[in-house]
């Protein structure tokens, strides 16, 4: 079961802080990611991090501010935004990405938080 939290209201240029708390007890043998949709949009890929944390990667909206983490000990993965932008207003999601899968589509992933609204505002 993964669960987010640290959604909520921002200005433009803010920062927020997304958390996401994994109950399984092999969480760091999985790369995980974060996802987002807005309102009337398809789920995109935003970030993910390698099982070790060595490895990162992020879509280009994103790139340079927003950072991923994860602390496997405590078994939680973070979404760091800075410079958030009104166009970040979404619903954002934390999940685990399939073992030997490669691309960043939803269906390489296959457990999913319930979701944390983010709201920027202009």
């Amino acid at each position: 079961q993964l669960v987010e939290s640290g959604g909520g209201l921002a200005q433009a240029g803010g920062s927020l802080r997304l958390s996401c708390t994994s109950s399984g007890r092999t969480f760091d043998i999985y790369t995980m990611g974060w996802f987002r949709r807005a309102p009337g949009q398809e789920r995109e890929f935003v970030a993910d991090i390698s099982h070790d944390g060595l490895s990162t990667k992020y879509a280009d909206s994103v790139k340079g501010r927003f950072t991923i983490s994860r602390d496997n000990s405590k078994r939680t993965v973070d979404l760091q935004m800075n410079s958030l932008k009104p166009e970040d207003t979404a619903v954002y999601y934390c999940a685990r990405k399939k073992i030997l899968h490669v691309a960043n589509s939803p269906g390489d992933y296959d457990y999913w938080g319930q979701g944390t609204q983010v709201t920027v505002s202009y």
